[in-house]
């Protein structure tokens, strides 16, 4: 009889540490780190489309997209022309191009979404998405530009163009003075969409 009281308590004092050593669950350490704003790739971020409706850009998974900062009223605006034609002529490879207006320089993009979205369809017969007017540099960058902008140099003019592969990363950037129908421009999405 007096053996069972010992059990009770050796068995009792076994149970003890590991009752100790369970409220120290190493999870709260790990879970800090995942929780960072950033985006890590480009499909992660989301914008408005010119109608005002949201997209979320992983809809471009798998495709190679040509993000340009446009503007109605800039002495490169033409390039809109060369832009639809290289959506045309590579949009059945996996290119998609993408405009983004943005009236940071000259104030040369004053107009609504609806203006906008007139100018582009009457006067260039854009059919590729244009999303609504955004900042591309300083306070109030939108977060698809602050993206962009991380490893390559953030625009300093209006057509400036990203490259950006099928795995959501920036693969080149180019300066608006390089034209839709450049051969480094094209090099550089024909180099992209032979990547996996």
């Amino acid at each position: 009889m007096k053996t069972l009281p010992l059990l009770t308590l050796a068995s009792a004092l076994a149970f003890t540490p590991a009752l100790a050593a369970a409220p120290k669950p190493p999870p709260p350490a790990k879970s800090e780190p995942t929780s960072e704003k950033k985006p890590m790739s480009f499909h992660h971020l989301s914008a408005n489309r010119l109608d005002g409706k949201p997209e979320t850009l992983s809809g471009y998974q798998g495709k190679v997209v040509l993000v340009v900062n446009t503007a109605s009223e800039c002495g490169y605006t033409p390039q809109y022309a060369g832009l639809e034609k290289l959506h045309q002529e590579y949009k059945d490879k996996g290119l998609v191009v993408v405009g983004f207006p943005s009236n940071d320089f000259g104030g040369q993009e004053p107009g609504s979404s609806e203006e906008i979205k007139k100018f582009c369809e009457l006067r260039y017969k854009v059919t590729f998405p244009m999303f609504e007017k955004v900042k591309t540099k300083g306070d109030g960058q939108s977060p698809v530009y602050a993206f962009l902008s991380q490893h390559h140099p953030a625009p300093k003019w209006n057509f400036h163009k990203y490259v950006v592969g099928k795995d959501g990363q920036v693969k080149a950037g180019f300066p608006s003075a390089v034209t839709p129908d450049s051969a480094e421009l094209k090099a550089a999405i024909d180099s992209a969409l032979a990547q996996p």
